[in-house]
């Protein structure tokens, strides 16, 4: 059966093992998940489920949403995203998604928004590699060649070249969980996953188990 829930990334620490070795972990706080619609394949062309999670003042959010939330007879939410679930048709509305659906040892993928860079140039974008730093060398940080001479003489599509660097979706595979405190809803997960401090990951059953 596929997992999956919404948390807050807290930031990094490290815990010991039971060797003494220290392993570095991600702290994500998993607040109960609350679903606030099913989405059926009559009705919507497939099936999911749609959750919600860290609570969010009523006169904070506009009047669709509200009445959105109203139908549900749930709490206003501050962020709301579909799972799509196999087994999407067993959950019921206002149901929770607590942290203790993950267990110590299990694998998992976390999605969220990656750190943004600003305009980076293709050297720190691409991990290219710098010219010759000869006093002679006018090539230093640039990203090289264009592309071909007469033919076609234009630079194809795809190029990798300086730009907005970061801020993207991003999803790490594999980790693995390390802990699960329930009494704080909280999750660790061993190595990094994307994004800042405070941002919100999602958590799921990883695609490549072995």
């Amino acid at each position: 059966m596929k997992k999956a829930i919404l948390g807050l990334k807290l930031g990094m620490t490290q815990i010991f093992d039971k060797e003494g070795k220290a392993v570095p972990v991600t702290v994500i706080t998993a607040n109960p998940n609350i679903v606030v619609q099913k989405k059926t394949v009559e009705n919507d062309g497939y099936s999911a489920i749609q959750v919600g999670f860290d609570d969010k003042a009523e006169r904070k959010i506009n009047k669709p949403i509200k009445g959105h939330f109203a139908k549900a007879k749930v709490a206003t939410k501050r962020y709301l995203r579909e799972f799509r679930l196999e087994d999407a048709g067993a959950y019921e509305v206002g149901q929770e998604i607590k942290a203790d659906i993950f267990k110590e040892g299990e694998r998992v993928d976390i999605s969220g928004v990656s750190k943004g860079k600003g305009f980076a140039g293709s050297m720190k974008r691409h991990n290219f590699h710098r010219g010759p730093m000869g006093h002679g060398s006018k090539y230093h940080r640039q990203s090289g060649s264009m592309g071909a001479s007469s033919s076609p003489s234009r630079t194809l599509p795809g190029k990798k070249l300086p730009g907005q660097m970061g801020a993207e979706n991003t999803t790490v595979l594999n980790l693995e969980v390390i802990r699960v405190d329930l009494d704080r809803n909280i999750i660790l997960v061993k190595g990094g996953v994307p994004g800042i401090r405070g941002s919100l990951v999602m958590i799921k059953d990883t695609v490549k188990a072995l």
